[in-house]
């Protein structure tokens, strides 16, 4: 099934742009062509078999004069958005005889029928009251040439609607642009370099064409959420529902080159927060990994821009709850740590307070517990760079930037994300609504137990760890077997926690490097390592990973000769400023 946008000219001299969706909702297609012939040629193994193709023109026009029915039901809702439609009547030449449109669909064969229920169908869609509807604008974008409207206003409203278009990676259904293969990378460079405004109608057909193929592909998997005004009679547009409670924010006095709109200017940045965002997740799991702390994963996630539009428009009893969204939606930037046992979660704490500045950390569970319930247990922190990263140039686009990491055990995930799906994606029967919470609360208190429970076997297994050989490391590896260091590590760092699985291995490579095929030759380096020492000066405010006790000793024996081992090519640096506090240089 393939999911066709079309903005189509009302004649050839101006371009018209196509854009074609799989099945999946990957854009596969997008270009501008001008002919009725040139776009049969580009469609024809689209529409050969299944397919809903869009059409961002009349494709039924009976009145001679004014508005069709349809036009004015529309505008009844979206005008006041900016979002009307014009007037389409038999009086304009263009639609005097056959809709270039309705002609379209004739060729390919395609019914226009919109309560149609045929494999092969077409469909008229307007994008302007769409993106509202979709993206919850307070008005439409003002990308389209109009007098007054410069260069650089045009771009960035274009941008902002892209980077909108960008956000539906996460929406429901999805819209996967692909930049890596669909050519949506190339448009959005032609935006970003433009010096003329011809050259951003080029790519607008095109953006335009995509959202109406993703109208198309809305309108097929969620119908409950579509409206159609009009009829095949008279003339009909297919279009997402208008929210409920949508509100059009103040018109302004002029076009600035970035409309006062958070949602706007969110929408500009939001490719530079998704980079900060990857960023982010990068540093903290190089922190982990550096302080040796055992974890499950780290993720991340930027908030798109429909969800920043959604949070933003929020309003309880018809008043705001955000006066300046840009600054007080602090949740933009997310990263998400999920350890195995809980006294896990306050280590991963420690260490961010140590590593990085807290703005703010709040126990999610504790205060659960505070109000004599249980519940929603997670930790979640703002951080920001601290002042060494603050400086340094490799940490420019997270300067003066904040995320909320969340850290909780994989049991707490679990029930959060269950608990999250049901109560807000699906919908909660009110009959069933008592019963259900009592069963989470049922279901957060066992879980809770069997956290404590994790917390003590992991324990009583530290404290005696086994020396079972690992089955899956070949016998002529000659490493050291990454079970039998974590045991020796276990008994030569008692009070160390648990690293990850893979890091044993990773060092137990490094120890390979160094020549150190035996446990017994690890031992004889250790002992000449002095481990208070070592304690003192690296000035441990977390419980390091037995990994990590063992990193540094191996730091303190051998120095530069250990930094420049080819296993630790990535993170020399960092291993010479931890060389130079061993040595207190």
């Amino acid at each position: 099934m393939f999911h066709i946008g079309v903005d189509l000219a009302w004649g050839t001299k101006r371009p018209t742009g196509l854009a074609v969706l799989d099945d999946s909702g990957r854009l596969v297609h997008v270009s501008a062509v001008r002919t009725d012939e040139e776009i049969h040629e580009a469609l024809a193994s689209y529409v050969a078999d299944d397919c809903l193709v869009a059409i961002d023109a009349p494709l039924v026009v009976r009145n001679a004069t004014g508005n069709r029915p349809v036009e004015a039901a529309l505008n009844q809702d979206f005008a006041k958005f900016d979002a009307g439609a014009h007037p389409s009547n038999t009086g304009k030449p263009e639609l005097s005889g056959t809709p270039r449109g309705a002609a379209l669909c004739q060729a390919l064969a395609l019914d226009m029928n919109p309560r149609s229920g045929r494999s092969r169908r077409a469909i008229e869609v307007y994008p302007h009251p769409a993106t509202v509807a979709l993206f919850r604008l307070g008005r439409t974008l003002k990308y389209k040439h109009k007098p007054g409207r410069d260069l650089d206003s045009l771009r960035a409203e274009l941008l902002a609607l892209m980077a909108f278009v960008e956000g539906l990676a996460d929406a429901e259904p999805t819209l996967d642009v692909d930049p890596g293969s669909s050519g949506w990378a190339e448009l959005r460079a032609q935006v970003e370099t433009a010096t003329r405004k011809s050259e951003l109608r080029v790519v607008e057909d095109q953006v335009d064409a995509v959202v109406c193929a993703y109208i198309a592909r809305f309108a097929d998997t969620r119908p409950q959420d579509t409206t159609t005004y009009g009829d095949l009679e008279t003339g009909y547009i297919v279009t997402p529902t208008l929210p409920d409670g949508l509100a059009p924010s103040p018109r302004q006095p002029a076009a600035p080159a970035v409309l006062d709109d958070p949602v706007r200017e969110y929408a500009l940045h939001h490719p530079a927060l998704v980079a900060a965002g990857e960023q982010f997740v990068a540093l903290v799991t190089g922190i982990l990994d550096d302080a040796g702390i055992n974890y499950l994963s780290v993720d991340g996630r930027t908030k798109t821009v429909a969800s920043f539009a959604e949070k933003a428009r929020r309003t309880r009893d018809g008043v705001a709850l955000y006066t300046d969204p840009l600054r007080e939606i602090t949740d933009t930037i997310g990263v998400r740590v999920i350890t195995y046992v809980h006294s896990d979660v306050s280590a991963v704490a420690e260490l961010l307070r140590d590593q990085v500045v807290v703005h703010d950390d709040r126990d999610m569970g504790r205060e659960t517990a505070q109000e004599g319930q249980f519940g929603y247990a997670s930790r979640h922190l703002l951080v920001g760079l601290d002042a060494a990263r603050e400086g340094h140039p490799s940490f420019e686009l997270l300067r003066g930037r904040i995320a909320q990491v969340q850290v909780r055990t994989v049991l707490q995930h679990a029930w959060a994300e269950f608990e999250h799906d049901i109560r807000y994606k699906g919908t909660l029967p009110d009959e069933h609504r008592a019963d259900f919470d009592r069963r989470f609360t049922l279901a957060a208190g066992l879980l809770e137990l069997a956290d404590q429970q994790f917390s003590t076997i992991r324990d009583t297994l530290r404290a005696s760890a086994s020396s079972t050989t690992d089955p899956d490391l070949a016998d002529d590896d000659p490493r050291i077997d990454p079970r039998e260091l974590a045991a020796f590590l276990a008994g030569q760092y008692a009070e160390a926690g648990w690293s990850r699985t893979d890091h044993y291995s990773w060092i137990s490579g490094l120890l390979l490097e160094l020549g150190i095929v035996g446990l017994d030759e690890l031992g004889a380096v250790l002992s000449g390592v002095d481990e208070e020492q070592i304690s003192d000066r690296m000035g441990y405010r977390y419980p390091p990973g037995a990994v990590r006790r063992l990193d540094d000793a191996l730091l303190a024996a051998y120095g530069p000769t250990y930094v420049a081992l080819r296993g630790n090519s990535h993170r020399q640096a960092g291993l010479e400023a931890r060389l130079e506090k061993l040595t207190g240089g």
